[in-house]
């Protein structure tokens, strides 16, 4: 087992942790849910296998969904960003870049990391909250839920990757 398995195997954990002991439990004015789980997904290697990616994000997705009580959507969501995610870093990665780089603001640069969150969350947002609501009857609060949720997500993000060192 390499120390990669490790580092992710923490990150799991931790994570996990994080958001089914804290982070459900923080409604910011009924609308703004911070996800930072999605963080585990963003931040796999360029090297990883796809299917390796899928497995890891469904499985905290479902650790997710099991404590959270909310059936399918953090595994479906998380299932959908771990497909799209490895395709969209390397329009974000120069072709000349090593395999196993790691997604950080070091390594990609502070508005090329942003605008990978940015996809990667606006689509996530939208799948788990359009399941949550599962109609589309009032809509505005669908869009204010997904977009406060981004939002807040986005924030976490950028103040653990400034914290975070390479």
């Amino acid at each position: 087992m390499s120390v990669d398995f490790f580092k992710r195997l923490g990150w799991f954990f931790v994570l996990c942790l994080v958001q089914v002991l804290i982070l459900n439990h923080i409604h910011l004015f009924d609308v703004a849910i911070p996800l930072l789980y999605v963080y585990f997904t963003i931040t796999f290697q360029r090297s990883t296998p796809k299917w390796m990616i899928l497995l890891w994000s469904f499985a905290l997705g479902l650790a997710i969904d099991v404590f959270s009580n909310t059936p399918g959507l953090a595994s479906g969501s998380m299932t959908l960003i771990a497909v799209i995610q490895p395709y969209l870093l390397e329009i974000f990665v120069p072709r000349d870049s090593a395999e196993n780089l790691e997604v950080s603001i070091s390594t990609l640069g502070f508005s090329k990391f942003l605008i990978f969150c940015v996809i990667l969350l606006v689509v996530y947002c939208l799948v788990f909250f359009a399941l949550e609501a599962f109609s589309f009857f009032n809509w505005q609060y669908w869009l204010m839920c997904a977009g406060a949720s981004l939002l807040l997500t986005l924030a976490l993000i950028m103040a653990i990757e400034s914290v975070r060192r390479k």
